[in-house]
């Protein structure tokens, strides 16, 4: 187990301890049975982080997922297009005009890295828009993620330059995770669906409602916190967080029925704590709106999800892989009792 090794031996203060202490509450929630919903925001997708998500999620280590429509759609443009993306290390020294040659190229830039429009955008509108057409004929309705569920899984794999065992869309349509996709509207997708909407070829009402996904995640919740409960796992903020954590809230107050609170939260972000800022929340806010409870294990690690989630998900792996040692390596750390870790 060398990432836990490694984890346990060099990660000792600051966000450092709060990643192993997070680290061991996933662990000890999911061998206890519990299942861990993942929201996911920024560019998370551009940043290959399939690459160690779809392993975790083939693994049963995540059991559902909250996330924005770039997302969603970016996990797809790498499995399509992974070979046309182009990186630029050095993106913190370009000028307006090396960004304006780069539009000229068809690229769309993510930091450092950029999205092909030709081979992503386009390879994949000749797909996905005749599916649009044919549900606004037949009057077929799906939710955002659906579409891109059945488009993904009827992709041809030779047509595909990037590793299909590293797209986590693809390993969470196998697995028929449930997902929420609030906001879509403002992805790459969801402004070319609006469009063909706008000119009459697709209907609006072929893709069920923000509104319809919570009335929908209700009954999913449910099903997930069964004994002993679900985590809740962030990367980032916004409304991929936002909108899913406040289903326990809706629940027992609006539908007046009985639910159990998140079992565990962590959110990692480079946002720091701020005035008014969802992203800057700390995790007690949500106390007092009855999405975490006193005794919900929290942690806020604050710091690069693309440094420490790989890391995390990949020493998540060897604790399953070989669970009798991490138990013991993981029994040796000083931290407060189970249940009442908050760093």
């Amino acid at each position: 187990m060398p990432i836990l090794h490694f984890l346990l031996k060099n990660y000792k203060n600051f966000n450092a301890r709060v990643t192993v202490a997070a680290l061991a509450g996933y662990w000890r929630h999911i061998q206890a049975g519990g299942k861990m919903f993942w929201a996911m925001a920024g560019a998370m997708s551009s940043a290959q982080l399939g690459i160690s998500l779809a392993p975790a999620i083939r693994a049963g280590l995540v059991h559902g997922l909250s996330v924005t429509g770039a997302n969603l759609e970016e996990s797809l443009f790498r499995l399509v297009a992974h070979e046309y993306y182009r990186d630029f290390p050095d993106y913190r020294y370009f000028s307006k005009k090396d960004d304006d040659t780069i539009l000229q190229q068809h690229l769309r830039r993510v930091t450092d890295t950029s999205i092909p429009e030709d081979e992503a955008f386009r390879a994949v509108e000749k797909t996905l828009v005749p599916m649009w057409v044919e549900a606004s004929r037949s009057g077929k309705r799906q939710f955002w993620h659906e579409y891109f569920y059945d488009l993904i899984q009827t992709i041809d794999s030779r047509t595909c330059s990037g590793p299909a065992d590293e797209c986590w869309l693809l390993a969470a349509a196998a697995a028929n995770l449930p997902i929420v996709v609030p906001g879509f509207e403002d992805s790459t997708f969801g402004n070319i669906f609006a469009s063909y909407v706008k000119t009459g070829e697709c209907h609006s009402n072929i893709v069920k409602s923000g509104i319809e996904a919570m009335a929908w995640f209700y009954d999913e919740y449910q099903k997930l916190s069964q004994d002993p409960g679900v985590g809740f796992f962030q990367i980032g903020g916004g409304i991929a967080g936002d909108f899913p954590i406040c289903v326990v809230p809706s629940i027992k107050y609006d539908l007046k029925e009985k639910v159990r609170p998140w079992a565990y939260f962590c959110q990692i972000s480079d946002s720091t704590t701020s005035y008014g800022s969802y992203s800057g929340a700390t995790p007690n806010e949500k106390i007092t709106w009855d999405k975490l409870t006193p005794d919900t294990p929290m942690f806020v690690i604050e710091s690069d999800a693309t440094i420490v989630v790989p890391l995390m998900l990949n020493a998540l792996l060897e604790c399953q892989n070989f669970p009798a040692a991490a138990n013991a390596l993981l029994a040796q750390i000083s931290t407060v009792p189970a249940g009442k870790m908050v760093v």
